[in-house]
């Protein structure tokens, strides 16, 4: 393939979609080496009309093991429990992360900091650039774009990543559909000052047929979500405060002097899920891939996730020394995690409106039980969290691969420091030492015998007990990680 000079990244990635998880995994990318251009039609600038509120752990990690998790907790608001409805609540403490809470941080906060490494790291931006075509062969993938002058030239590169949201380009330029429906009509949203402070942080409850959320914003405002059952009207429907107002006093039995409303929308929420994340050589990732309620906040985070199961993978394949099948491991691992936070956010929905008589007595029942059954407690917290996320293992497989590493401690440091190299983490015994290849040598700083072969992306690749220098090379070998590749 040829490409129009100035816009050919050959051999790189192209990522159509400059959100969240479009950012991740961009900076992931270049950080590596990888040249990547980072399609967006918006102009450029960060907006702060944004729907996504909350940072979970798991993502918080995600962000430890780049660098960059204090900086977003510098400007967030840490919250140790997570209200999902009346009577149930979940209480992170015990979460086995340093990141013990929910961090209530707008999108747009999360997108300045990941732009900013994504500059750093040398992605090219090319904003008010809106995909017209995309074809692929063995060899490559062409895509046709229409910059700001109006005129269209061709991109070419390895490997394209539709992080495109709802309305995927990518996701209909490879000719994948979009099942699902709407669950949730004529939601709306405002972001507002208040002249009373809520009762918590983050306050939720239902009432009736209203539903009211409100969470704060660093800057004075506050975002206030809203749905009342009994009003179904499209979205282009105007909107203006007072019913914003009367919502909220319906679900919560008052509107907190809610007043000088920046910015309001009607929206639908969706529940959607490709049926691949990847045709060839291009991928889809957020929410170009899947879309569901906003119930527990799992969506951007989901994405996020996304990106930092994808990007290493990418890396590897672009540099030649990818395993057979990697690449399929990324929907292989994370299209069930997709599935599962659509059954999950979209059952929290069900629950938080219940009607009903029965379904209001299953719902009493679903919160006795997640709040006094330990097992069942501890799943559910790390469902919507994601620490308790792990992907499929081999037959015959140690019983940790697949699994998510917490941040240890090493030897010397902390296992998301040595992941910050963007490379595996071989973590032997203490009076061990094997040939590592590319991969990060380290050691325990306890008695443990236990050899970890972890992956970037902080889930372990392959595991042995009292394992010997064969195994640890056939490992990395499988891995491809064996040597500079």
């Amino acid at each position: 393939m040829s490409g129009s000079g100035g816009m050919d990244v050959g051999k790189g990635v192209v990522v159509v979609g400059a959100g969240p998880t479009g950012l991740l995994l961009a900076g992931d990318l270049a950080a590596a080496g990888v040249a990547v251009t980072l399609v967006e039609k918006r102009a450029h600038g960060i907006s702060n009309l944004s729907r996504a509120l909350v940072v979970h752990a798991r993502t918080l990690e995600q962000f430890d093991a780049r660098g960059i998790a204090d900086e977003l907790e510098a400007v967030g608001e840490p919250i140790g429990e997570l209200r999902l409805f009346d009577r149930l609540t979940l209480d992170l403490s015990r979460l086995r992360s340093r990141f013990r809470h929910v961090l209530v941080l707008p999108q747009y906060e999360v997108e300045k900091v990941l732009e900013r490494r994504a500059v750093k790291a040398g992605v090219r931006f090319a904003y008010e650039t809106e995909l017209v075509g995309l074809t692929q062969d063995a060899d490559g993938v062409r895509l046709d774009v229409r910059g700001p002058d109006g005129a269209t030239e061709i991109l070419t590169a390895a490997y394209a990543v539709g992080t495109d949201g709802l309305r995927s380009r990518v996701r209909e330029a490879v000719g994948l559909p979009f099942p699902g429906r709407s669950v949730i009509r004529s939601l709306v949203l405002a972001d507002v000052r208040l002249t009373e402070r809520p009762p918590a942080l983050l306050t939720v409850d239902t009432a009736g047929d209203a539903f009211a959320f409100i969470a704060p914003f660093a800057d004075g405002y506050h975002r206030v979500i809203g749905w009342d059952r009994s009003r179904n009207v499209p979205d282009s429907e105007p909107l203006d405060l007072d019913e914003v107002r009367g919502i909220v006093r319906q679900a919560l039995g008052r509107d907190f002097g809610m007043h000088d409303a920046r910015w309001m929308s009607r929206f639908h929420s969706d529940e959607r899920q490709a049926p691949a994340y990847r045709v060839g050589r291009v991928f889809l990732a957020g929410d170009a891939a899947h879309v569901h309620s906003p119930a527990g906040g799992q969506g951007m985070n989901t994405g996020l996730q996304d990106a930092a199961n994808l990007s290493w993978k990418l890396v590897a394949a672009v540099e030649g020394r990818a395993p057979e099948g990697l690449l399929d491991t990324y929907e292989a691992e994370r299209r069930p995690v997709g599935k599962a936070v659509l059954r999950s956010s979209g059952g929290l929905v069900r629950f938080a409106m219940a009607k009903r008589p029965w379904t209001r007595a299953a719902r009493g029942l679903f919160a006795t039980v997640v709040s006094r059954v330990g097992p069942v407690r501890t799943r559910a917290v790390g469902r919507i969290t994601g620490v308790g996320i792990s992907y499929p293992a081999p037959r015959g497989a140690h019983r940790l691969v697949g699994r998510r590493v917490p941040d240890v401690t090493l030897a010397t440091g902390w296992l998301h420091e040595l992941l910050r190299t963007g490379e595996f983490v071989l973590i032997a015994p203490r009076d061990v030492t094997f040939e590592t290849g590319r991969a990060v040598p380290a050691h325990w700083s306890s008695a443990r015998r236990t050899t970890l072969l972890v992956r970037p992306d902080g889930h372990v690749a392959w595991a042995a007990e009292e394992a010997d220098a064969g195994a640890v090379e056939v490992a990395l070998g499988e891995w491809g990680v064996r040597g500079d590749g």
